[in-house]
């Protein structure tokens, strides 16, 4: 029976992710009644979290919707204590981290969108014998989309991928299912943008995998 997974958002609001979980074999759920029954969640990408959340004032925020923060932190801490699989890209990245009591950098450079608003590319480097090396080797070309990163750790996360100025770009936790991207997984390959890159979907079945 193939595993149900909770899509943080409204359903057709992210079809991106919705598609890249349905070719990799999910079923998705939206949040609502009998959600916990789920097997795994994935929180998507999205604006920046209230610095208010890990003690700073905002220096450099953009879209800040303090209503999804709490929605989106709840549903984390119910899966963290359910032992259940969850995936954060960009944005659910960060709100994991700051679930788990890290801080976020609120400004890093290099690692927009192009002026043409096209996702960037940059070389990363995965830790020897981590998941995503085991996935993709230990030098891979990921797509970049974001201007705010994961400053201090949050409790038990390590770091799985970083690019070459030392930023994170994949997370996970030593003893739970909790793994994070900072990039954008469901827009490579399976979604025919980047021919130049991994392929995402290899990421998405990876996860789906481990909810099943």
């Amino acid at each position: 029976m193939p595993p149900h997974i909770l899509l943080c958002g409204a359903p057709r609001q992210f079809p991106n992710y919705e598609s890249a979980l349905v070719r990799a074999g999910a079923v998705v759920r939206f949040p609502g009644a009998g959600d916990g029954a789920c097997d795994g969640l994935l929180l998507p990408g999205g604006g920046d979290l209230d610095p208010s959340l890990y003690g700073e004032a905002p220096v450099s925020c953009r879209n800040v919707d303090s209503a999804r923060d709490q929605r989106e932190l709840v549903l984390c801490r119910r899966f963290f204590a359910a032992e259940k699989p969850v995936l954060g890209i960009c944005r659910g990245l960060q709100v994991i981290n700051v679930a788990l009591g890290g801080t976020l950098r609120q400004e890093v450079a290099g690692h927009g969108q192009t002026a043409a608003g096209l996702d960037g590319l940059h070389p990363t480097l995965a830790r020897s014998g981590g998941f995503l090396g085991q996935l993709y080797g230990r030098r891979f070309t990921v797509n970049t989309a974001h201007h705010q990163a994961a400053g201090r750790l949050g409790k038990g996360l390590r770091v799985e991928q970083w690019a070459e100025d030392g930023v994170a770009e994949c997370l996970s936790h030593q003893s739970l299912p909790i793994y994070a991207v900072q990039w954008h997984p469901e827009r490579l390959r399976e979604g025919g943008k980047r021919w130049d890159t991994v392929d995402g979907g290899r990421l998405m079945a990876w996860f789906v995998s481990q909810c099943g």
